[in-house]
């Protein structure tokens, strides 16, 4: 058991800064790497499968995050996190050293499956060692790490690209890796009561194989066959297949890795849905808003790094302001209002031209990540506010679960849906254009480097508009996906109850 909430209070802030410099990890990984996508893309190649980045990453951290929280409840917090921490330096190292675009997406990957730790385990130590009056105030500090990661991200990762290498965007971890560690090592205390235990494995190895199935489904629909080619249809029918087998296998398990009791409760399935397509509205900037930037309105990466930023501007400021909002109005109001801001904010982002600055689109991700702060964190507190103390690992892990899902899945449609795009626009180009298209295979990296000074600016201008229009579709159904949510977390009873899984 981890050490309780009458531990002396200097012992449990080391802990939490410990927690702090774990959770920066994860808090600057998507902006800094997001940041430096489009030099990573100039100097390996591959935009077609720069979607991969992120899936693949996502993916694992994603199918690893319920197996990290069932073997937390059964082994303790601290292995598994600081196993979780270790494999992601471990990771960032191979990725600052990466030497083409399929190796880079094999060490996202390994990145990812130490990822998985990260989130769902710090959170649910926050809640074995603080009360719930003293939450709130633990929440800020944390909510300041997002803030802070926010700004220090974008612009360091600017920087090393502008001035250094996009390698640095992950070597950078090696150092605040090592330190979350060994302050973990040295400070958290647990009792953990030595039993024996069944591991889920066919369950986690369905889960995996079923979640696979359907992102490569997704990353093939907007590829070569979009839509109807045998390899797109086969790995949807073959996610499909090994979801039904998780299913079956979650029914007799006896420690299921992913209780199905989540997904039929009303108020876990409002919220763990609402995650889900949330998640889908985050990897939509995430991944596509410095590309926006650099390559349809011309900024540099230090400004895409910096627009993309409100987002995680927004969401602590809203996050801290929540508390106030669900103690006066509930959590389904409170809730209900993020969907909504959500919305507003990918509205602004649709009805940025490609003629405008960064401005308004920095408001529209200021303005959706003020609702993914509302939406996110009273969900969050509703669900654990109406469980059992031994099934909050579990109940955290599934959200968390569902959220990286939804933005693995994201990744991937969105994916499809850019290159699609593009696809269309380079096989419709005038024959003037086509003449003089770049004889690379990535002709939108023309976009992305600072050296395409090759290209005629005519065949440079239907590049553009071919990204803006692709970009402007990612704004339209991260819009979709808001309302969705809002949907959802309307399922949320107005007065929280406790329930059991």
């Amino acid at each position: 058991m981890t050490e309780a909430t009458d531990a002396p209070a200097g012992r449990r802030m080391w802990v939490v800064a410990g927690l702090m410099l774990s959770t920066a990890l994860a808090a600057m990984d998507g902006t800094i790497v997001a940041t430096a996508i489009p030099s990573i893309v100039a100097d390996l190649g591959g935009f077609a499968l720069f979607p991969w980045m992120f899936s693949a990453y996502l993916l694992l951290q994603a199918v690893t995050v319920p197996i990290y929280s069932k073997l937390a409840d059964l082994y303790g917090r601290k292995p598994v996190l600081f196993f979780g921490v270790t494999v992601f330096v471990l990771g960032s190292l191979l990725c600052g050293l990466a030497w083409s675009m399929p190796a880079l997406i094999v060490f996202r990957a390994l990145q990812g499956v130490g990822a998985g730790a990260v989130l769902p385990i710090t959170t649910t130590i926050v809640g074995d060692i603080f009360s719930v009056e003293e939450r709130a105030r633990i929440q800020g500090y944390f909510s300041s790490v997002w803030g802070i990661s926010a700004i220090v991200a974008p612009a360091v990762g600017g920087l090393f690209v502008q001035y250094g290498s996009w390698r640095w965007a992950f070597l950078v971890n090696l150092p605040i890796g090592a330190l979350a560690a060994w302050t973990l090592v040295r400070h958290l205390r647990e009792r953990v009561a030595p039993r024996r235990h069944r591991i889920d494995a066919a369950g986690a190895l369905a889960l995996a194989a079923g979640a696979g199935g359907l992102v490569f489904g997704c990353l093939q629909a907007g590829g070569r066959h979009p839509g109807g080619g045998w390899t797109t249809l086969a790995a949807f029918a073959f996610g499909a297949v090994a979801l039904a087998v998780f299913v079956a296998v979650e029914r007799r398990a006896a420690e299921p890795v992913l209780p199905l009791g989540a997904f039929r409760e009303p108020m876990l399935a409002g919220a763990n849905f609402s995650n889900l397509v949330l998640g889908m509205v985050v990897v939509g900037l995430s991944s596509y808003i410095p590309t926006f930037v650099q390559g349809v309105l011309g900024g540099s990466p230090l400004v895409g790094g910096l627009t993309l930023g409100m987002m995680s501007v927004g969401w602590p400021l809203a996050s801290s302001l929540s508390g106030r909002a669900y103690l006066r109005f509930g959590f389904r109001s409170t809730a209900q209002a993020g969907a909504a801001l959500c919305a507003a904010g990918g509205a602004v982002l649709l009805s940025a031209p490609a003629t405008a600055s960064a401005l308004p689109v920095a408001l529209g991700c200021f303005i959706t990540g003020a609702g993914l702060g509302l939406a996110t964190t009273s969900v969050l507190v509703a669900v654990q506010a109406a469980v059992e103390w031994e099934q909050r690992g579990m109940a955290t892990g599934a959200m968390t679960f569902m959220r990286m899902l939804g933005s693995t899945l994201g990744a991937a449609v969105y994916g499809g849906i850019v290159n699609a795009t593009v696809a269309r626009a380079l096989a419709e180009a005038p024959a003037a254009v086509r003449a003089q298209l770049p004889a690379a295979t990535d002709v939108t990296s023309a976009l992305l480097e600072r050296s395409g000074a090759h290209v005629p600016p005519h065949v440079l201008g239907y590049l553009r508009a071919a990204l803006d229009a692709g970009v402007h579709h990612v704004f339209l159904v991260t819009i979709a996906a808001a309302l969705v949510a809002l949907a959802f977390v309307s399922r949320i009873p107005a007065r929280v109850q406790r329930v059991r899984v």
